[in-house]
C-alpha cells in the first residue's frame, strides 16, 4: 500500500468492529486502524495541495483568457466602426466631387 493511496471510506471507519480482549480492545489492531487513518489523512491533504495549486492554475487561466476575450471584443468593436462599406454610388459620388475640383464648375 501506497502513502498517498486513500483506503479508508467514513463507512468503514463507522463500522470497524474492534476486537475485545480480556483488559479491552487489542492495542495492536487499534494502532493499525490509525496508521491506516493517519495515512488516509496524509493522503487527503496531498490531494487537497494538489487541487489548490491546480485550481490557482486554473484561475489564472481564466483571467488570462477573460483579458484576451476583452481584448478582442474591444478590437473587434474598432474594427466594427472603422469599417465603412464602400459602395459604386459612394464611389461615384466621389469621382464627380474629384471631377469639379479639377475640372471646376464649368456645367
Amino acid at each position: 500500500m501506497k502513502s498517498d493511496e486513500i483506503v479508508l471510506t467514513p463507512d468503514m471507519i463507522l463500522n470497524w468492529d474492534f476486537k475485545v480482549d480480556a483488559r479491552g480492545y487489542r492495542p495492536q489492531e487499534v494502532d493499525k486502524v490509525l496508521d491506516m487513518v493517519i495515512n488516509d489523512y496524509y493522503a487527503y491533504n496531498k490531494k487537497i495541495k494538489e487541487l489548490e495549486v491546480k485550481m490557482g492554475e486554473m484561475n489564472n487561466e481564466i483571467l488570462d483568457l477573460k483579458y484576451k476575450l476583452r481584448t478582442a471584443k474591444a478590437n473587434m468593436d474598432i474594427v466594427k466602426n472603422s469599417e465603412k462599406e464602400v459602395t459604386n454610388v459612394d464611389l461615384l459620388r466621389r469621382i464627380s466631387q474629384l471631377e469639379k475640383i479639377i475640372y471646376g464648375d464649368k456645367e
